[in-house]
């Protein structure tokens, strides 16, 4: 980080002009698809190219556009820490260091073509300049956020068999406690000030790094990220994107429901760790040339959000519906957003109670979107387009979304189902590649000729998809997707717990929240109940994620005698929210 904040806008310990004149004397022009062209394949009006990277056909596009203009333009990142660090790097500039780095990744890292690199940043710039040098090099980036355990890491070194993993000095033990498990991993590479013994540093290695580097030339089903995402059984799985589903796939995405030009500047809320943070901070508002604002919050403080709406011009926010519900508490009305015009909300569904107090108290519209990791978006509520409260609003290009039974049939407006994506002879470009290592659970997605989501509702005679809930039980609680059994396998593994049942929890502010109920063994019972809560939910936090530790317990004598987990934990589930 030391490095970045020492080139501010590439200032030290080079001046401007050197490395722009090291970047120009280097600098291949690339000669990309039409933006006409982009539009076209969105709308599945024109076939997705053979070849794609979006580093060199977008980003390097936008790069020499920057330079023939003759006006100023906004920067492609502007980062701010809120303690007065702030970093403003023009295309240019992305695309210069993004090269440096690529050349870290390929010469020092050893890092080839396919391999796998598991990246655990905050919000920092370092993020986004690995985020593009991976595309550069092929090598197949693996976000995670910053709470995974030091066993949630290990398990994503195995399971990913990544061969370098990039990190703070924060999580550093962490990787070297379960180091020795990972026979794959090759390479550690650090993001510190300070060195550490056994790894690589990243501004040591910035600073000596050559400042030209070959864009790899990728094929669109080329694999390009790995995300990991809960289930209802089992460990998370992972979600493979290639370069067409993650960089085109965007595009209309990026235009319509974000509407962005290059005059607007994008804030985007998301965990680096989230497929949101890519399509909301990399390839939605960078396909259209938009500068993405960071604020590199470590925790959701509304006071720093609205102050910083106030005094910085940001255009474009999206956020959860968990952070409007709590601005919403705030008087709004004492705020003078400096330049806000476009309200966003995903990752879970929108009350709109919510969206009506937003609406009164600053005069703007929260337009919802639904997707997923495995298809982007699939629904939105768009830029000019009736906004129904409450609904997802309309199925998003290159998605023809339907409500289907359990048959694969369409059904009438009205009728709840399951929300599905028709796949005609092939899958959608914009689809995920497959599940790793996996291909009965890539299989069981598909119901005839559609993709089914996983999640039921209904359609109206308007076409505006309405959500009623999960088909299976995973618990999305402010917008992160939690799978119970990972909390149930930690929960067992205390002496006091003989049986746990994991489900959601209706609540006010986070939409729901993760509830345990517990069985406890003879020798525990007696204890207070209270004191024992406490003591489950930091043995949860210190086994898995802290977002994900149950916030309600319930100790209960004996569970439902069912066949299955799934069916047990459907039972509660209806008892739980049938109560609220």
């Amino acid at each position: 980080m030391k490095i970045l904040l020492e080139f501010k806008v590439l200032r030290s310990p080079w001046s401007i002009q050197t490395l722009c004149r090291l970047f120009h004397q280097y600098h291949k022009t690339f000669a990309p698809l039409n933006f006409s062209d982009y539009e076209a394949i969105s709308r599945c009006e024109q076939e997705l190219p053979e070849y794609f990277n979006f580093a060199s056909d977008v980003l390097d596009k936008w790069s020499q556009i920057e330079k023939e203009r003759k006006e100023p333009s906004n920067p492609a990142l502007w980062w701010i820490n809120g303690k007065g660090n702030e970093i403003k790097w023009s295309f240019e500039e992305l695309g210069f260091l993004s090269q440096k780095v690529a050349n870290v990744l390929s010469g020092p890292c050893s890092l080839q073509r396919g391999d796998r690199v598991l990246v655990i940043l905050p919000r920092l710039p370092e993020w986004w300049l690995l985020y593009v040098a991976c595309m550069r090099t092929g090598v197949v980036i693996i976000p995670g956020t910053t709470q995974l355990t030091a066993e949630d890491i290990c398990y994503r070194l195995l399971a990913s068999k990544a061969k370098g993993i990039i990190t703070t000095d924060v999580l550093a033990p962490a990787v070297d406690s379960v180091a020795s498990k990972c026979q794959f991993l090759k390479t550690k590479l650090i993001v510190s000030e300070s060195s550490r013994a056994e790894w690589l540093n990243f501004s040591d290695l910035l600073k000596a790094a050559p400042a030209v580097h070959n864009c790899v030339k990728t094929k669109s089903q080329d694999p390009m990220a790995i995300y990991f995402t809960s289930g209802t059984t089992g460990y998370p799985k992972m979600v493979e994107h290639s370069y067409g589903s993650f960089g085109l796939g965007v595009f209309h995405c990026g235009r319509y429901w974000m509407n962005l030009t290059p005059s607007d500047i994008m804030w985007n809320m998301s965990d680096t760790a989230w497929v949101k943070a890519a399509i909301g901070s990399v390839f939605g508002p960078w396909f259209q040339g938009t500068c993405v604002f960071v604020h590199a919050m470590p925790q959701f403080d509304p006071g720093a959000l609205l102050n910083t709406l106030c005094r910085y011009p940001v255009t474009t926010l999206c956020s959860t519906p968990t952070a409007y519900r709590t601005l919403v508490q705030h008087d709004l009305t004492r705020y003078a957003f400096k330049k806000l015009k476009h309200c966003l909300s995903g990752g879970e569904p929108l009350n709109p109670e919510v969206m009506a107090q937003w609406k009164s108290q600053t005069g703007l519209t929260i337009y919802e979107g639904y997707g997923q990791t495995e298809t982007g978006m699939v629904c939105a509520n768009m830029k000019g387009m009736k906004v129904k409260p409450g609904s997802l609003g309309k199925a998003a290009p290159p998605y023809n979304v339907q409500i289907i039974d359990e048959n694969g049939n369409v059904l009438p407006p009205g009728k709840e189902g399951d929300i599905a994506i028709k796949m005609d002879a092939k899958r959608p470009f914009a689809f995920f590649t497959r599940y790793v290592d996996d291909p009965e659970r890539t299989a069981s997605t598909v119901r005839g000729n559609f993709y089914i989501t996983g999640d039921r509702g209904s359609m109206d005679a308007d076409g505006y998809i309405w959500f009623m809930g999960r088909c299976d039980d995973v618990i999305i609680s402010s917008g992160y997707r939690i799978g119970p059994f990972e909390i149930e396998s930690a929960l067992i593994q205390h002496p006091a717990v003989t049986e746990s049942a994991v489900i959601s929890s209706p609540d006010p502010l986070r939409g729901e929240v993760v509830k345990a109920f517990v069985v406890l063994s003879p020798s525990f019972k007696s204890q207070d109940p209270k004191k024992l809560a406490c003591e489950l939910q930091v043995h949860v936090k210190k086994l898995t994620a802290p977002y994900k530790y149950p916030r309600k317990i319930e100790f209960v004598q004996q569970l439902p005698k069912t066949v299955t987990g799934k069916i047990r934990r459907n039972e509660l589930r209806n008892k739980e929210w049938g109560q609220n």
